[in-house]
């Protein structure tokens, strides 16, 4: 079975997606964003997906890829366009090549005229396509820059994006209005640059009088992603938590296991982390019990006490399922907490896995 997720980054309007062969477990992002780079290997862990590979369909002015920060983590492979002029890519696409993934596979179709090196992904039964910024719902990218060319771009939608079914589903790199799919048969009909009747002197016309800005991070981006996305010597990758081992879930709570926990209590650093109950006073002491020093301040308490948390010692938060804790931990850290993590599966799992507790019931 495919698995298919759409994802999105608010700051530059950029989805990311997300294909996966439930058989094997392989998986591949599509335009993966440097900032987002938790959120997709949480996402990719808890849906049991091994990332092989990243795909960017060219490149970015207007974000960094995480592409090599992707690698580092999990060993993918690094593919774009032999066209890109990239460096640090693993394999090289050229228009025909196939991307696997477990049984399933992506046709590369090369689409220039954004840039010289977009790409364009089909999947195999051309039931949907990954246009980048070659084709964009009910629009397209601009052709001003990055060895842009309107009449390249008119022939590679016409020849390599609206040629495919009218059924098959078209997902852009981008999109400002808050769309999220299209497909052949609409932009064939209601593209107001690329369908209809409208020829390429038409299209030429309407680029080439577009005025529009250059990217804000246009000077950033490209560099970074000629680099695919390897930090430089100014920048540096995003700094994981040092005082736990923790995971980082794709709601985007910082989790510790009851197993780190209980090794960090035995080891002597319960008094280095405070660990903050947030049930209600009868759960504290109820059959589940609680955990040795930990000190309860129920959830409804916890935005007017916020004050008698430290601020330079790690807080984990406990509740009963992790559910009102990891709320807790979304509380502090708008408190402006910086080390907050939750317990993971609360006090149920910390029971379940026999762990020590205080006033509970055997």
């Amino acid at each position: 079975m495919l698995i298919f997720r759409q994802l999105f980054d608010a700051a530059s309007s950029t989805y990311t997606y997300l294909l996966g062969d439930s058989d094997s477990s392989e998986a591949v992002l599509i335009d993966p964003v440097f900032e987002n780079e938790r959120r997709d290997l949480a996402l990719l862990r808890e849906l049991g997906l091994r990332l092989v590979a990243t795909l960017d369909t060219h490149v970015h002015a207007d974000h960094v890829t995480a592409a090599w920060l992707l690698k580092q983590r999990c060993g993918s492979q690094i593919l774009l366009s032999e066209n890109s002029g990239a460096a640090n890519a693993d394999r090289m696409l050229k228009h025909g090549d196939k991307v696997g993934f477990g049984s399933r596979h992506l046709e590369v179709r090369a689409t220039p005229g954004h840039t010289s090196g977009c790409l364009s992904y089909v999947l195999d039964d051309h039931s949907m396509a990954f246009t980048g910024d070659s084709l964009l719902i009910r629009g397209c990218g601009r052709t001003d820059f990055q060895q842009g060319s309107p009449a390249q771009l008119f022939r590679s939608v016409k020849d390599q994006i609206l040629s495919l079914p009218a059924a098959c589903l078209l997902y852009p790199a981008h999109d400002y209005r808050g769309l999220t799919v299209t497909s052949v048969g609409e932009e064939q009909r209601y593209n107001p640059r690329l369908g209809g009747d409208v020829d390429a002197s038409d299209f030429a016309g309407y680029m080439n009088n577009l005025g529009l800005p250059h990217p804000k991070l246009m000077d950033i981006a490209v560099p970074a992603n000629l680099r695919c996305g390897q930090p430089d010597a100014m920048s540096t990758p995003p700094v994981e938590p040092g005082w736990a081992p923790l995971t980082c879930n794709f709601a985007g709570v910082w989790e510790i296991q009851p197993t780190a926990l209980e090794e960090r209590i035995a080891g002597g650093s319960v008094d280095e982390i405070q660990l903050v109950d947030v049930r209600e006073p009868a759960e504290f002491t109820d059959v589940l019990g609680h955990i040795r020093g930990a000190r309860l301040l129920p959830l409804s308490q916890l935005a007017a006490r916020t004050n008698e948390v430290q601020r330079d010692r790690p807080v984990v938060t406990v509740c009963r399922s992790g559910a009102r804790s990891a709320q807790a931990t979304v509380l502090l850290q708008k408190a402006g907490y910086t080390q907050v993590a939750n317990l993971a599966g609360g006090m149920l799992r910390w029971r379940a896995e026999a762990l020590p507790v205080e006033a509970g019931a055997d």
